[in-house]
């Protein structure tokens, strides 16, 4: 720890910790049973699951005078450490369907940005004169050299990391450089999503309407927000009500239909549930015959109930009134 830190809360044992939520309310019927859950996944982790079961409170600022929400250590009356863990639980599953999903939509999409720029440059990617001039100039902020430069850092890093038998046969047999449709099984989610994004418009364009998606920057922000949701996954991070970072552009005449149930709801956009139809829809295109969105909504429909008087639900994840009736329609829309 260094000199500048603030923090000084005290190492706490296991039953420590335990006595203290038990001191803040949450009910806790099985102590062993709790112990258990906090010696395998731990406090801090937990504590994102209980969280929303926390008193919320509106006060005003004592300097400024300003209305702030605080959230109180003590919980919600009949709040219960079974609440939070069928909350961690679910969102657990909900992580596992995710990764499903997301694997067929990444393939798909490498494959697309590989049969398009590959057509007219083996090593299309290499070549900064095959994607959109902007790309050539502006800058990256955290480099300050161009984004394409950029990219080509990460993919270089990416192909040096790589410990595929066939990168290393192919460099061997034909030098260090692969071509498209090789250097794809290399790159990550995020190499794919920013690849795309400097490819010019008509190439952008094509792709977008393989995917059902009349807009090429729609569809573009669909693909960014679904890297950082790929993130979200392959670090076991929370998902169920996280407040996303990157949102897509607002619904409109360029999206599916069933988009008109997000339109003019800005409150939505940062939450997880319009990214998850977005998937449900990708997928659909991917893979028609998948019963992943059937699984999906199923594990939706079960979202758990809570003893708290805090009552959560499929609503606190962003999914509005009625979304089983275009999720499950089975045809494309």
């Amino acid at each position: 720890m260094t000199d500048a830190s603030t923090y000084d809360r005290p190492w706490k044992s296991f039953q420590d910790q335990l006595l203290m939520l038990e001191e803040r309310g949450l009910a806790v019927s099985d102590r062993d049973w709790a112990l258990a859950w906090l010696q395998r996944v731990g406090y801090y982790r937990l504590s994102a699951y209980w969280y929303p079961f926390r008193i919320f409170r509106h006060e005003q600022d004592p300097q400024s005078g300003a209305i702030r929400s605080v959230r109180k250590d003590d919980f919600m009356p009949g709040t219960t450490f079974t609440d939070a863990i069928d909350l961690y639980l679910f969102d657990r599953r909900l992580r596992v369907l995710l990764a499903d999903a997301l694997e067929r939509i990444e393939v798909s999409l490498r494959m697309e940005v590989a049969y398009r720029l590959g057509k007219t440059d083996t090593f299309a990617h290499l070549h900064e004169s095959n994607f959109h001039p902007t790309f050539r100039e502006k800058r990256a902020p955290q480099t300050n050299q161009t984004v394409f430069a950029t990219w080509q850092m990460k993919y270089q890093g990416l192909v040096q990391r790589s410990r595929e038998d066939f990168v290393k046969h192919y460099r061997e047999k034909h030098g260090p450089d692969l071509p498209i449709w090789v250097a794809i099984e290399v790159w990550d989610f995020g190499a794919v999503s920013q690849l795309l994004a400097m490819m010019k418009v008509p190439d952008q364009q094509a792709i977008a309407k393989r995917y059902g998606i009349t807009d090429w920057k729609v569809f573009a922000s669909w693909v960014r927000c679904l890297s950082y949701l790929r993130n979200l996954v392959a670090h076991h991070s929370r998902v169920w009500n996280r407040n996303m970072v990157s949102s897509p552009i607002p619904p409109s005449a360029a999206w599916p239909a069933w988009g008109a149930a997000f339109e003019n709801r800005q409150d939505l956009l940062t939450k997880p549930f319009i990214q998850l139809a977005m998937v449900c829809h990708l997928v659909r295109v991917v893979c028609p015959g998948s019963r992943w969105p059937e699984r999906t909504a199923a594990h939706l429909d079960a979202f758990p109930s809570q003893a708290s008087t805090r009552q959560l639900s499929a609503a606190d994840m962003g999914a509005p009134t009625g979304w089983k009736d275009w999720w499950l329609a089975s045809d494309r829309q």
